[in-house]
């Protein structure tokens, strides 16, 4: 409904949305009262100069008209956009026009049908020409962003009023959650037998040194520490298969705040249990980016989301995706339990004891 509601308002809104500027009500101004005085007083030269500040009136009209006309406007978002960091959208304007030039045009992107808080200025747009520009912008919270179009505005030429029109064009901008830098929490003890020993590898986290046996790869010699000792030293670095870890977030509120939540209500006393939630969300993020860059496999768990262990930038996006879409839920959904072959990091909030967490190494809270 409130769809169908939206593209009624978007016919019946009028084609064009015109304001005077401070020049404009001035001149409006001083045509009525010369309009005035020229019937009243039948005065021809009041007469004349009425006509020559209507003419002006027309003359800004017509203009400013043709120089919106044959305008397209595109928008092009950087390929990733965190919360609470600053981006750069970029907006191109083409003129369609053969053979006029379009003069002091202003675009405004809209979101939800409102305007931005900023707007990208185009001096002169040659026919044929397309003119780029950026203007920055920061949202505050994670999440999936609609525009909806742009505004094309224009006080060309001789800034009297302000002429504006809505142009529709839709884009879906996604904004991960809140990154920040993290320690990593320390790998857990791992004990001898039952496949959770440290196994050792060529490749994976440096482990420590050790002297060198027959049948050693002779790349792995440590000729720093050979030096020191007179022996040959070989390096030891863990088994990448055993740098796995399941990172799980507590999505879950009680079940009147969600209600609430889903409602579109303002949260007042409530508003701190939805804020330690995204403070677990980011926290999530951030550890995953960190495990990732460290040459980990990371997972994901949380009430009603799970993805499987992998690793790389791939996994890395499918992670911040999984996590900027996350809704908060009721605290009857449970997190999937944790496999305890692996490293399991849960990111809690604060002060917020729930049922449905399963056992993990690592309980943060945020």
């Amino acid at each position: 409904m409130p769809g169908v509601a939206r593209r009624l308002l978007r016919r019946l809104r009028p084609p064009r949305r015109l304001s005077f500027t401070r020049e404009g009500r001035w001149l409006t101004f001083l045509a009525i009262a010369i309009g005035v005085a020229a019937i009243n007083t039948g005065n021809n030269l009041l007469y004349l100069i009425l006509a020559w500040l209507l003419s002006f009136i027309i003359a800004s009209g017509v203009l400013s008209e043709v120089t919106m006309r044959g305008l397209g406007v595109t928008r092009r978002p950087p390929p990733q956009v965190f919360a609470g960091q600053p981006f750069l959208m970029e907006i191109a304007v083409e003129n369609q026009k053969r053979g006029l030039a379009s003069f002091s045009i202003e675009i405004e992107d809209l979101l939800d049908g409102r305007p931005l808080d900023k707007k990208c200025y185009f001096l002169k747009i040659p026919p044929g020409r397309t003119q780029r520009t950026s203007y920055r912008h920061t949202f505050a919270r994670r999440g999936l962003y609609r525009f909806d179009g742009f505004r094309v505005a224009t006080r060309f030429p001789f800034t009297l009023f302000r002429k504006s029109k809505d142009v529709d064009s839709s884009t879906e901008v996604l904004v991960f959650p809140r990154v920040t830098t993290v320690p990593r929490p320390a790998p857990r003890p791992r004990a001898r037998g039952g496949g959770v020993s440290h196994r050792l590898g060529r490749r994976g986290e440096f482990h420590g040194l050790r002297e060198w046996k027959e049948g050693d790869d002779r790349r792995g010699i440590h000729w720093r520490s050979t030096a020191r000792t007179g022996r040959l030293m070989v390096r030891e670095h863990e088994d990448e298969l055993e740098r796995q870890v399941t990172i799980a977030v507590d999505n879950g509120l009680p079940a009147r705040v969600v209600r609430a939540i889903t409602a579109g209500e303002r949260l007042r006393e409530d508003a701190p249990l939805a804020d330690a939630v995204e403070r677990a969300i980011s926290h999530a993020a951030s550890l995953a980016t960190a495990y990732l860059d460290a040459g980990w496999g990371v997972g994901l768990a949380a009430r009603g989301a799970h993805l499987p262990i992998a690793s790389g930038r791939p996994q890395l996006t499918r992670i911040l995706r999984e996590l900027a879409l996350l809704p908060v839920v009721s605290d009857d959904t449970p997190i999937a339990e944790l496999d305890p072959r692996h490293d399991r990091v849960l990111c809690v909030p604060a002060d917020l004891s729930l049922s449905g967490r399963p056992p993990a190494d690592h309980v943060i809270h945020c």
